[in-house]
């Protein structure tokens, strides 16, 4: 069965790569372990089709929550503020344009979207298409 064109997906990166995920976009920093230095072995670049790291939170803002124990709800609230500057904004409502004509899978490392950017980018897309079907795993 064919999915809708206006489908925006979210999936961690190292789910194996499937047939309906159209579009799959990197939207991490860096592609390392927790360190941020040393390489992910299970990401390459046949992990993704395009890598848009200006859509990931700032590294600062990486650390203040992995390292430096900033609360979830002020990390949605900083990155929110992030991507709603004038020219993330841009990259954020094309992003959002491209996927009413086909579908795209956002990636990122965590395994659920809950505690995750690419379920807030995802939802920030809709807000500017509401038409968007959104697949948040």
């Amino acid at each position: 069965m064919m999915e809708s064109k206006k489908m925006l997906k979210t999936k961690s990166i190292l789910v194996l790569k499937e047939l309906d995920d159209g579009k799959r976009i990197s939207i991490m920093s860096r592609h390392t372990l927790k360190n941020g230095i040393i390489s992910h072995p299970k990401i390459d670049s046949s992990s993704y089709d395009l890598w848009m790291p200006q859509l990931a939170p700032p590294i600062k803002l990486i650390g203040d929550y992995y390292k430096r124990g900033l609360s979830w709800e002020r990390f949605e609230q900083r990155y929110l503020e992030y991507i709603k500057q004038p020219n993330i904004q841009i990259k954020v409502q094309n992003l959002a344009k491209e996927s009413l004509d086909s579908i795209i899978t956002l990636l990122c490392i965590e395994d659920s979207p809950e505690h995750c950017h690419r379920r807030l980018l995802a939802e920030e897309c809709k807000r500017y298409e509401p038409d968007l079907i959104l697949s948040l795993k």
